[in-house]
Order: C-alpha cells, then structure tokens, then sequence
C-alpha cells in the first residue's frame, strides 16, 4: 500500500484554488490541508511547524510572507514550492525583468523611478501613455495609466506621499497591450493553459483578480518559447506568467509566484489542480 504523503498549501487564506488542490490531493496519494502562514513560527532549525508534511506549497498572497517563509523552510530541509530564489526574484519587477532580459527572454521597455528627477527623466524617454507602477507588489493594485503629460506630475505627488522607500520605488514603462494581456499557467516545465484577459467597464487594467473577462489562447510556439525561457532563469515551479502582445512579438510584462488560476481553468478548460498535485507527487517520488 502506498504512503499517503502529506501537503500543506501555506496561505493566508482558502479560496477557490486552494480548496481545488485540496480536493483534488487524495486522487494522487497526497493529503492537502491548508496552513496558515501567520502560525508557522519558523526559525528553529528543525522546524517543528512544518515537520509533519512531506511538501510545502506556498500559496501566500504576499511575496514578503512567501518569500520568508520558503527561506526559512528549505533551510529546516523541506521540500518547498515555489522555491525561495524563484518567490524572491517575481518579487522585485526591476530584477525581475533586468534577469529575463539579460537572459534573451523579452521584456518591455523600462525605467527604475526612485525620485520626481527620474520620473521627469523616464517621461523625456518613454512617450505617454505610460504605465506606472510599483517595483513591489500585485494584484493590480497601485498601478496607473498616465495618457497626458500635463498630468504627470499630479500623479506623481501621490507617490512621494507614500511613506517607506520600497513603496516609492516604480517603474515607468510604455502603455502596451491595448488593455489586454494573456496569463500563461506554468507547472513544473509545462504550460497547462493560456488565456487572454481583457479590461472591462471603465478600469483599463487587465488583471484577473480585478474579474475581468477571458478567453482560451492556442499554444502559439512564441508563447512556449518565451515560457520556456522563463523556467530557464527561475527553475520549474508553478508560475503565472503574464505577457503582452506587441507589434515585435510577446513580452514578459509579470510573473506571479501564487498565481490565481480559476480563470484560465474556466476559460480553457485545463485541469490546473490535478497538474499541480501529480507534480507535487512527482517530486516526492
């Protein structure tokens, strides 16, 4: 009879993934429970939080928690995913996107806005509309479309208002993707599914936690490529790598380390849990 090995998705709460992951753990020999990640306490050398389970999957919202978490985990010897280097590189976009680059794989254009004078500067280089976004964090969240010059400014008082400097920290880049971007889901080394989402009603951001609408994507090789390239730099893992579509071909825009997949299961029908537990399984053979 085979050893049921145990999993805990560390999170900081159960939404409809972690309750699929959970639910789909049995058929594949894995007992799934969810952990929350404000109750692990982690620092011991043996970790005795996270002793009893064969695998961790960090499922944290937060890149800092995750990012923390992991670290302290692998270095108690357990078996973590994503692996710390891999949640500490989708942290930071400038490095994020300063690796891929370096690496061949495409990334947009790009400035690292630490000051009023950078973003004066990244203005006189990329012509609006630009984005503006901060270097640290998701979810759509902070991100903004600036379309006019005389506007600029205004906008930028909101981020020196801001009160730690990981906060002020942005990057200006050029408005691409005519307000859609595809979701590539990667397990492992595959890519599971792929969806286009578009922007809805009046906010132009194309995001999936913001529930905007989608659409299934074939496997354009370009995609796999790409995709390829970023497993490449960050090692296999369970990714959402999210690009946009310009004249030139996709560019990496993100990559998610706890990616929401609801939709991309919803829109092509891909069977995201069972390829993430059989891959968990597959590393604890």
């Amino acid at each position: 009879m085979k050893k049921v090995r145990k999993v805990a998705i560390v999170a900081d709460r159960i939404a409809w993934e972690e309750r699929e992951l959970i639910r789909s753990g049995p058929e594949h020999g894995l007992d799934v429970e969810w952990v929350n990640d404000e109750s692990l306490c982690l620092g011991h050398p043996d970790a005795p939080s996270v002793k009893d389970y064969d695998a961790l999957l960090v499922r944290s919202r937060s890149y800092t928690r995750g990012g923390l978490i992991a670290s302290l985990a692998e270095a108690s010897g357990a078996l973590v995913l994503n692996t710390a280097g891999a949640i500490q590189a989708c942290e930071n976009k400038a490095a994020l996107r300063t690796v891929l680059r370096t690496a061949g794989v495409p990334v947009p254009d790009f400035r690292l806005v630490l000051s009023r004078k950078d973003f004066t500067e990244a203005l006189g280089e990329i012509p609006v509309p630009v984005v503006l976004k901060p270097v640290f964090g998701g979810m759509g969240k902070r991100v903004t479309l600036i379309r006019d010059t005389d506007t600029a400014q205004s906008v930028y008082d909101y981020v020196e208002d801001l009160g730690h400097a990981f906060e002020q920290a942005c990057l200006v880049e050029p408005y691409l993707g005519g307000g859609t971007s595809v979701r590539c889901l990667v397990v492992g080394r595959e890519l599971v599914g792929a969806a286009e989402f578009a922007s809805g009603g009046t906010d132009w951001r194309n995001n999936a936690a913001l529930g905007n609408s989608s659409r299934a994507v074939a496997h354009d090789p370009d995609v796999v490529k790409i995709v390829d390239g970023v497993v490449d730099v960050l090692g296999p893992g369970i990714y959402g790598v999210d690009l946009f579509r310009t004249p030139e071909g996709f560019v990496v825009n993100e990559v998610n380390h706890a990616p929401g997949f609801r939709a991309v299961a919803s829109a092509t029908g891909a069977d995201v849990p069972t390829a993430v537990v059989r891959h968990v399984q597959e590393l604890l053979a």
